[in-house]
């Protein structure tokens, strides 16, 4: 269900989008240091009152390996795009930006390259108001692109109309949004990116099959699909790891990987006495042009 549109234009970010930020606001309220990713800048800008943390989706069963999750998914990106801003990349695409805080959190970083935050034009004009109620300014650097999806709008020609250009080596991440679109849109975005400069790395992520999942974390997924669904943004699209490979190669790119839970586990979580790690139900795909 969409949330209601003001009559200034703004629009409140989808259910979704503020579960991540509260997410990785409470792995780091509620997990041990060291923390994998140090983001309360969400919270902030979601400002869903002092109550937040009893929510259903704060205490449904399974939350720790979820909060696990959005935290390693987001710190895996954002060392990607410094790993690929030292080897020559000069711009980093957020598709589906939401509540992302990257700007806000890596200037250091973000001041090396150019980075647009890709969403609706009504969710990012309250976040740019919530961004300058709290302080933050707009650096030069950042460009938010806003683009209609419902009305039909390309985010590719948006994107280009905002600057963009498509002969740069850039690095273009799409975190949790694939479950949610179709494999025909799937498919459609990876070949958008697979045109890009060599070199060029698109990261995303994707969800299993309910089948590839142990028992206890296929009733995790299962709460989560069922709940998507009665918010009117039902999942989709699943994949195996081989199936999004081939997805990738199929596209166009020269080079397709998986990088699992337990890879990210073993970067993140190694040693941690609370056994914090993320599940296997969310797996990452990285594939290079």
């Amino acid at each position: 269900m969409a949330e209601p549109v003001r009559p200034d234009g703004e629009q409140e970010p989808d259910h979704t989008a503020v579960r991540v930020a509260l997410w990785r606001a409470l792995h780091v309220q509620a997990d041990a240091p060291p923390h994998v990713l140090d983001d309360e800048v969400g919270l902030k800008l979601a400002d869903p009152g002092d109550d937040w943390r009893a929510r259903g989706d704060m205490t449904m069963p399974g939350v720790e390996g979820v909060r696990a999750s959005i935290a390693a998914r987001a710190r895996f990106v954002e060392d990607l795009v410094a790993e690929q801003a030292d080897a020559g990349a000069t711009q980093y695409v957020v598709l589906g930006a939401g509540l992302d805080t990257f700007a806000q959190r890596r200037p250091e970083l973000g001041s090396r390259i150019r980075v647009f935050e890709v969403d609706q034009p009504g969710t990012q004009a309250w976040k740019r108001r919530r961004l300058a109620e709290l302080g933050y300014a707009v650096p030069p650097w950042l460009t938010f692109v806003p683009v209609d999806f419902e009305a039909g709008d390309s985010w590719w020609d948006r994107l280009k109309d905002a600057g963009f250009d498509p002969a740069q080596r850039t690095v273009v991440a799409s975190t949790g949004v694939s479950m949610y679109l179709t494999r025909e849109a799937n498919m459609a975005t990876l070949r958008q990116v697979a045109e890009l400069a060599p070199g060029s790395v698109f990261a995303g992520t994707f969800l299993l099959p309910l089948d590839m999942l142990e028992p206890d974390q296929r009733a995790v997924q299962d709460f989560s699909m069922r709940n998507a669904a009665a918010s009117g943004t039902p999942f989709l699209s699943l994949y195996a790891p081989d199936d999004m490979k081939w997805a990738a190669w199929d596209a166009g790119f020269s080079k397709a990987r998986h990088v699992s839970p337990d890879e990210l586990a073993e970067r993140y979580f190694a040693d941690r006495p609370d056994g914090l790690r993320p599940p296997r139900a969310e797996q990452f795909l990285v594939a290079e042009v």
